[in-house]
């Protein structure tokens, strides 16, 4: 080598300096592909699961469906890429049943104010994957927190700092990486609830597609230069009704499911590390479930532990236990940073996860094809998820489903996203919009949409939540008792009742303005392209078939405009983004007035005005044109009214402590893996303190002879938080945790914890911790 180095620099200089420039290139390759990349990628992650008890949950619009208690948590979820120099964009998933505008105004509102104008809202997406499973309240319109006796400060605010904080995360995050897609095909995760209204498009549209549900899933993998795959984002339509109606527990549904079945997977096989070696900081694994592995061969030395750990006092403690001894807890996770993965929502508008199809709960033969009827009543349709009877499991088998699509997307994924970074984003009116039809045999014709409207066949609900009374899907005429009932609240004129044609009106909405607006005209568009990857942000639920339309005009629109950065283009609908204005279908649907068309709110022509104004965004990436910004949507928090009641106070009855054990696990008790652990405990209400980051209930394994490690939370699909009072106005309750002990489990002595929060009478709030006795897990 010295040699070599000697005659480099005494008889050929020009091969040194060539040899200099080969070796700082071969070291620059020897990092693999991830070199190459020109972007920054940063991701993030936070709880905004909200208040457990007594508020109504958003979806089904079910006066009933209160939340008492967590199936698992709800979490935002971002990635934000930039250029180094250039442009950058956001894209928040919610696990939340839709974006609001409020809540989009106010988190617009604090980045301005921390960052400037780098994070605004033409390059910030916040879409929602549409469960049906969380806290209601937190939207600005009349009609959509009416409800949940009108606005909810609690639920509002969680969402709000979630999406702050993961977006400052993602920033704070932000590395030199690459950007991978791909795509492939789902085939049992969604049937089309309303196929009646499908097959009213023409034939020959029909024709050019396999499926009357999109079945193609979108997936892009971020891969950090130094540390490998970081993430991934994935969107597919289906809807977040898994979980029915009658559900009580907050959950992420399908979707959330999904996302927490692939980030747990990615920590415990990804990365090229053997998950047994990964210790944090403390040397606590983080999910020691899976590799705490036969701690004692002898069953009877471990009953005898077991006996040793009687159930203790309820007793003061810190707000900080509860986060501190969460099982994903950041405090022990290694310097590389966490895996995030969303499953994001696209257009879902028809599609169902209840796959084995819609049956009557009086016969068990199928429903009414046209009107999703049995004997002529909605109240009794439903449609069943793959597990049923049991909601739980078709939620986990409709999220494993996905969870396995996107993991074998994941990891073949090749196509690497490069070109430029840009955004185009307006907001318009759509009460009133001029839209400009192609006629037949020539020319064309300027229609508008409408002020917003719901038809009869909207109270009809879905075969995923019937409605009540005597509504039915596909109902064009409406009937006079309910013409009267609406005529009290606001009785539509000749040119709104024209301009909705057939849909009969039922609720006026658009022009209901007391106490404040019912319902939203001024709506966001908007493009962000990622390279080769457009993803289109859309106000609302798109069916399958409108989704299809406007994936194609907006692909024909960019590639046309003769910008070979186009020709590969890869084209998403990334749905209830930004706010929330229902459902968007075919005009050809529309005449059907399925629910989807009678949720419709701007008339027959709404599908065709996003067309028209989504090219227009279009024409401006590809000419790189400015547009204009449009009106500004209102803010409405000031006007906000509340009813719910605050909790007044907490009690126990006399010689009771909180988070003492109201019913415990037996003396000397053994449990299969399979079998299922429960315990109650004297709590208190859970909007006292949402625990953010933390967690109201924990499964405990003992690692040696005396040391506790955090196994499963409320954030785990097998462990469920459950809330309740002896009685409706009771200060009273209980706090039942049940655990469904997975197959996975490791054999030992096991504990159950409880976290809460109580409040005096005079306002002050006192948390507290229960431990249940140990049992053995054979």
């Amino acid at each position: 080598m010295g040699f070599f180095h000697f005659n480099l620099n005494k008889r050929r200089p020009c091969a040194n300096i060539c040899f200099w420039i080969f070796l700082v290139l071969l070291l620059q390759n020897n990092r693999g592909t991830l070199s190459v990349s020109n972007y920054l990628v940063g991701l993030g992650s936070y709880d905004i699961t909200g208040p457990a008890a007594d508020v109504n949950m958003m979806g089904y619009a079910n006066t009933e469906q209160i939340a008492s208690g967590v199936h698992f948590r709800l979490r935002a979820r971002t990635f934000i890429v930039a250029e180094p120099r250039g442009n950058r964009v956001v894209f928040v998933n919610l696990d939340a049943c839709m974006a609001s505008q409020l809540v989009t105004i106010k988190v617009l509102e604090r980045l301005k104010a921390r960052y400037g104008n780098l994070y605004t809202e033409n390059n910030v997406a916040i879409s929602g994957i549409h469960t049906h499973a969380g806290p209601g309240g937190y939207l600005q319109y009349v009609v959509y927190i009416v409800t949940s006796l009108g606005f909810v400060r609690q639920s509002f605010d969680v969402i709000v700092d979630g999406i702050e904080k993961s977006i400052i995360q993602a920033h704070e995050s932000l590395r030199p990486g690459s950007i991978f897609v791909n795509k492939g095909e789902l085939l049992d995760a969604g049937v089309n609830r309303s196929p009646s209204a499908y097959l009213n498009n023409p034939a020959a549209e029909r024709g050019k597609y396999k499926y009357d549900v999109d079945k193609e899933m979108t997936l892009l993998k971020f891969v950090d230069d130094e540390w490998g795959p970081v993430g991934s984002f994935n969107w597919f339509a289906t809807h977040g009704t898994s979980m029915s109606r009658t559900n009580s527990l907050i959950s992420g549904d399908n979707k959330g499911a999904a996302a927490r079945f692939m980030e747990d997977w990615f920590e415990e096989n990804g990365g090229g590390q053997a998950y047994s070696d990964s210790l944090q900081v403390d040397g606590v694994p983080r999910r020691v479930s899976n590799i705490i592995q036969n701690l004692h061969e002898n069953y009877d030395e471990l009953l005898e532990l077991a006996a040793s750990f009687q159930s203790t006092p309820g007793r003061p403690a810190t707000r900080f236990l509860s986060v501190a001894r969460r099982v994903r807890n950041p405090l022990r996770q290694a310097d590389k940073p966490g895996f995030v993965s969303a499953f994001c929502q696209t257009n879902c508008g028809d599609v169902s996860p209840n796959v084995l199809g819609a049956f009557c709960t009086d016969t068990g033969q199928p429903c009414d094809f046209n009107h999703s009827t049995c004997g002529g009543k909605n109240e009794l349709c439903y449609g069943r998820g793959p597990g049923y009877p049991d909601e739980f499991e078709s939620t986990r088998i409709i999220g494993d489903r996905q969870f396995r699509k996107a993991v074998d997307l994941f990891n073949k994924a090749t196509e690497q996203l490069k070109g430029k970074i840009d955004y185009r984003h307006t907001y318009l009116d759509f009460s009133k919009l001029n839209v400009t039809l192609p006629k037949q045999g020539g020319g064309s014709e300027v229609v508008k949409t409408c002020p917003a409207a719901m038809g009869f066949a909207f109270a009809a609900g879905t075969t995923d939540g019937p409605g009540a009374f005597d509504f039915k899907q596909g109902d064009d005429q409406g009937n006079p008792f309910w013409r009267l009932v609406r005529n009290v609240l606001k009785t539509p004129d000749e040119v709104q009742r024209d301009c909705h044609h057939p849909k009969p009106i039922l609720l006026d909405t658009g022009e209901m303005t007391k106490p404040y607006d019912w319902a939203p005209s001024i709506l966001p568009i908007q493009i962000l392209r990622i390279g080769q990857l457009v993803i289109l942000s859309v106000p609302g639920e798109f069916t399958t078939m409108a989704g299809r339309r406007l994936r194609d005009a907006l692909k024909t629109a960019l590639i046309s405009g003769g910008s070979k950065e186009f020709k590969n283009v890869h084209v998403v609908i990334a749905g209830l983004t930004n706010t929330y204005s229902q459902y968007v279908t075919t005009f050809e649907e529309y005449q059907v007035q399925r629910y989807e068309g009678a949720s419709t709110l701007f008339g027959p022509h709404t599908l065709s005005a996003y067309i028209q104004e989504f090219k227009k965004l279009a024409t401006a990436l590809v000419t790189s044109s400015t547009i204009e910004s449009g009106l500004q949507p209102p803010d409405l928090l000031d006007q906000q009214i509340s009813l719910l009641p605050p909790v007044v106070m907490d009690a126990t009855p006399p010689g009771v402590k909180f988070g003492d054990l109201y019913f415990d696990v037996p003396m000397n008790s053994t449990f299969k893996r399979g079998g299922m652990v429960n315990v109650t405990f004297w709590s208190a209400c859970p909007r006292n303190d949402l625990m953010t980051e933390g967690t109201f209930a924990l499964v405990e394994i003992l690692h040696g002879k005396d040391s506790w490690v955090p196994a499963y939370d409320d954030d785990d699909f097998c462990l469920r938080f459950k809330w309740s009072r002896p009685a409706k106005l009771s200060p009273r309750s209980y706090a039942t945790i049940e655990w469904r002990i997975p197959e996975s489990a490791a054999p030992g002595v096991y504990r159950i914890r409880h976290f809460g929060a109580s409040k005096s009478l005079f306002g002050s709030i006192s948390h507290f911790t229960g431990t249940s006795s140990a049992f053995v897990v054979a």
